[in-house]
C-alpha cells in the first residue's frame, strides 16, 4: 500500500454556512451549516485515505481547540474498525502549538462562496524545531510527500524555503500547493509535482500565462527541473505540463454545493494515479473528476465508483 506525508502548516476549523440569497448588513438564515476540520494538505490527506493511500498528516495545530481534529482522526479510525474492505488509515501526526487553529468561516450562496479566514495560533522558535524533526523523521517512511497551503503567523519564507530543502534531501518525490510568497520559494526547488492556479502563477512570475506554450516557457526559465505542472484554469479546465507532454481537460459540468476542497481533490487525484502509474490520460481524467465530484458537496470524500466511471466519461481530454 502506497503512503503520503501530508504538511499543512496552517489548518483550519471551515465553519461552512450555507444560505439563500445573502444580504450584507441584514439579518440571514442559514439554510444548512457544517464545521469540518481542514487545511489544504489534511483536505487532501482525507482523499487520499479514501482512495486507499496511508496518509500521516503533520504541521502546526494549536492545542486550545485540537478536539474538532481529533475527533476527525478517531471517527476515521472507528470507520476503518468496521470496515470489512478499508485499511488505509490517516494518521495524527500534527505538532501541538500553544493558541488556537484559526477558524475559516465559508459563507456558500447558490454555490458562490465568500470566505472569511481568522488568524489563528504564532508559531514559536521551539515549534519550527519540532516540526522540522517531525518531518525529517517521517519523509523518508512514504512514498510521497505533499506541503499545502498558507504559512501560519510566526513561520517565514525563510523558515518554508529551510522546510522545502531537508524535505527534498530526504523524499525523491515531494508534492506542493501553495500561492504567493511561498510559491516562489517553491519554485527554486526541485519537485515532482506542483500545483498552482493561473492567477498564482501569473503573480509569481509577474506575467499572463493563460497558454500551455506560454506556461512551458515560464518554467523552463527555472533553474531547477519540476516533473510535473498541474494548472488549474478554472472554467478552461486543467493544464498538465510533464516532460515533452501537455494535456488540457476540461471538467464535467456539475451542480455547485461549494467549491472548497476542489483543489485539494484534484492534487490528491494526481498523486494517486502517479503513485499507481496509471495511464497519463486516465490519471488526469480521473483526477478531474473527483475534483468536479468535490465542488457538488460540502465537505470532503469520493463518489461511488458508478459516480466516478459516469464523471470520468464527461471529462474531455486534449493531448498537445
Amino acid at each position: 500500500m502506497k503512503s503520503v506525508l501530508c504538511i499543512t502548516l496552517n489548518p483550519a476549523i471551515d465553519m461552512t454556512i450555507s444560505v439563500n440569497g445573502l444580504a450584507v448588513g441584514e439579518v440571514n438564515r442559514a439554510t444548512t451549516s457544517q464545521v469540518d476540520a481542514a487545511g489544504k494538505a489534511l483536505n487532501s490527506a482525507q482523499v487520499l485515505a479514501d482512495l486507499g493511500v496511508q496518509t500521516v498528516a503533520t504541521g502546526f495545530l494549536g492545542a486550545d481547540n485540537a478536539q474538532v481534529f481529533e475527533r476527525l482522526f478517531a471517527d476515521r479510525d472507528a470507520k476503518i474498525a468496521k470496515s470489512a474492505t478499508s485499511t488505509a488509515r490517516l494518521t495524527d501526526a500534527f505538532v501541538r502549538v500553544a493558541g488556537e487553529t484559526r477558524t475559516n468561516v465559508k459563507l456558500v450562496d447558490h454555490g458562490v462562496t465568500t470566505d472569511i479566514n481568522g488568524k489563528g495560533f504564532v508559531v514559536s522558535a521551539a515549534d519550527k524545531v519540532a516540526l522540522l524533526e517531525q518531518v525529517t523523521a517521517l519523509a523518508n517512511k512514504v512514498d510521497a510527500a505533499l506541503v499545502a497551503g498558507s504559512l501560519p503567523q510566526g513561520f517565514t519564507p525563510m523558515d518554508f524555503d529551510q522546510l522545502l530543502g531537508a524535505l527534498t534531501a530526504i523524499c525523491p518525490k515531494v508534492a506542493v500547493d501553495v500561492s504567493g510568497d511561498a510559491l516562489k520559494i517553491a519554485l527554486k526547488h526541485p519537485l515532482w509535482l506542483i500545483k498552482p492556479n493561473n492567477d498564482e502563477l501569473t503573480e509569481a512570475f509577474g506575467v499572463p500565462c493563460e497558454t500551455l506554450v506560454e506556461q512551458r516557457a515560464l518554467f523552463e526559465r527555472l533553474d531547477v527541473n519540476i516533473e510535473h505542472i498541474v494548472i488549474s484554469m478554472g472554467a478552461k479546465g486543467v493544464h498538465w505540463l510533464s516532460g515533452n507532454q501537455t494535456y488540457q481537460a476540461l471538467p464535467p459540468s456539475m451542480t455547485v454545493a461549494s467549491t472548497v476542497g476542489a483543489g485539494d481533490t484534484l492534487v490528491s487525484g494526481m498523486i494517486y494515479g502517479l503513485l499507481m502509474a496509471q495511464d497519463a490520460k486516465m490519471i488526469l481524467c480521473q483526477a478531474v473528476a473527483l475534483s468536479a465530484y468535490a465542488v457538488s458537496i460540502v465537505g470532503f470524500g469520493i463518489p461511488d465508483q458508478q459516480t466516478l466511471d459516469t464523471l470520468q466519461a464527461q471529462v474531455q481530454i486534449f493531448p498537445n
